[in-house]
């Protein structure tokens, strides 16, 4: 009840009604259905496509009937995760929210600020019967997270609105023109096992932030797997056997975790170098990775393993697959050109599956990236497959809606903007490929610790973003 009585009043009441539905990507049949009912309950032109994807248009106000038409867009899904400790289940419960000073952040959880301040908001104009605005296209999108499926899913010539604001970035004080296109890239493959010799160790990693594998990626935060390989990498002398690995978790998400059961044939050797490692790992994170947790302990196991060899080989191989920034960009100052986030491990009963996301702004940086990833695991012995690639959103900076922006910026707070693209990925460059001729831009407020369960959105940022939108829409100019 506390973020009911949150300023401004309509977008909390309407994000603490979002969250009471689970959302997680390709799960969103619930939230559809959630968004249908309410522009219908509006008595506003309401539609689902076969995606997923729901439109809700809204008539111009009284004297802006000659405005160019506005699309609002945002997504409805949202990055499920938790900590270990914590007992939830993202497909049937409600996000539990809490309030932390000016923060609201969730129990253990991620928290689906990301991008439901932006569903939220744009459910707020909707309703609103006092908020001057031309003509709006609301359109909520799916899927957004795991593969940007509703928006590759758009159809030509379903939109007609001449300016589209994406409501989807993380930081108040930026005006976002551009961002970077991703591609998955998939290794797998399996081995004969055997009986695993020698002693048992279970090796855990947690504690680490994790967050967005995208906008976080060049903060030099410890990726779980990578840590892991790094340890396991001292047991190749030692007669190593892989029984199991368990790492990561979503794709867009730095690991924050990741466990391994082994066997070794020299267990007092194995455990005199990989502790001396184990030290080095916690000395080098010390300033950055306060929380971070590594435990190595014996456990006895009967379970078949890899080979020495086959194990030997996945494990070169998950050490010299690249992680975090590849390049940074030559023409932006400050922008992480194309980076790899070695995002999920796991090794069960001799078959290997390696998840992970590959972003750049240049196609071609992307592409060399992934085959770098491809060239490395093909050595292994595993397959690699590129799936889910999606384009980058070119920036245009002279659009005329930038400009507009600019000024309301600085007018209203007294400082320029920062006009940045950035390293996520966005729905603007698939939706843009469809209608290159829309002005697009994307902004939102501050949201700290996306994709993790630090999650959390700054409430006076929230009241800043929400002045800035309204004052957006009130200056829209008028059609050519």
């Amino acid at each position: 009840m506390d973020i009911l009585n949150l300023e401004p009043k309509p977008i909390w009441k309407n994000f603490s009604a979002l969250n009471a539905v689970p959302r997680p990507s390709k799960k969103e049949g619930r939230v559809i259905e959630f968004i249908r009912q309410f522009g219908e309950s509006l008595n506003l032109e309401t539609s689902v496509d076969e995606t997923g994807n729901v439109v809700i248009r809204k008539p111009a106000t009284p004297g802006m009937e000659g405005c160019k038409s506005v699309i609002l867009q945002s997504h409805l899904d949202m990055v499920c995760q938790k900590n270990n400790d914590t007992e939830f289940d993202f497909d049937t419960q409600g996000i539990r929210m809490l309030i932390d000073g000016d923060w609201v952040k969730a129990d253990g959880t991620t928290l689906g600020a990301d991008n439901g301040i932006g569903v939220a908001s744009i459910m707020s104009i909707l309703e609103s019967k006092d908020i001057p605005h031309p003509a709006i296209e609301a359109l909520f999108t799916i899927d957004e997270e795991t593969g940007m499926t509703g928006a590759f899913g758009l159809k030509p010539g379903a939109l007609q609105g001449d300016i589209l604001l994406n409501l989807d970035t993380e930081e108040d004080d930026e005006i976002d023109i551009g961002c970077a296109g991703g591609m998955d890239v998939t290794a797998t493959g399996s081995f004969t096992v055997e009986k695993a010799a020698g002693a048992g160790f279970r090796i855990v990693i947690k504690g680490l932030q994790g967050g967005h594998s995208g906008m976080d990626i060049h903060l030099g935060r410890g990726n779980a797997n990578v840590i892991l390989s790094r340890l396991l990498l001292q047991g190749l002398d030692h007669g190593l056997q892989i029984v199991s690995i368990d790492g990561g978790g979503l794709r867009n998400a730095i690991p924050r975790e990741a466990s391994a059961l082994i066997c070794v044939k020299d267990n007092d050797a194995f455990l005199r170098d990989v502790t001396s490692v184990k030290d080095d790992i916690l000395n080098e994170y010390k300033s950055i990775e306060k929380a971070l947790d590594i435990t190595i302990t014996e456990e006895k196991t009967d379970k078949n393993g890899l080979s020495a060899s086959d194990s030997g080989k996945l494990v070169r191989a998950l050490k010299a697959a690249h992680n975090g920034v590849y390049r940074m960009s030559p023409d932006v100052v400050g922008l992480v050109e194309a980076s790899n986030n070695v995002a999920r491990v796991i090794v069960s009963e001799g078959k290997v599956e390696i998840m992970c996301l590959t972003r750049s702004s240049v196609d071609s940086t992307k592409q060399a990236v992934a085959e770098q990833l491809r060239a490395v695991f093909e050595l292994a012995g595993l397959t690699v497959k590129f799936t889910g690639s999606y384009p980058g959103w070119k920036p245009k900076p002279d659009a005329a809606i930038v400009h507009i922006m600019k000024e309301i910026y600085k007018e209203r707070f007294g400082e320029e903007p920062k006009v940045v693209a950035c390293h996520a990925g966005l729905e603007c460059g698939i939706i843009g490929a469809h209608y290159p001729k829309m002005e697009m831009v994307s902004f939102g407020p501050t949201i700290y610790g996306a994709h993790s369960p630090e999650e959390r959105v700054n409430v006076p940022s929230v009241q800043k973003f929400w002045g800035f939108l309204l004052e957006i829409l009130k200056k829209i100019p008028a059609k050519d």
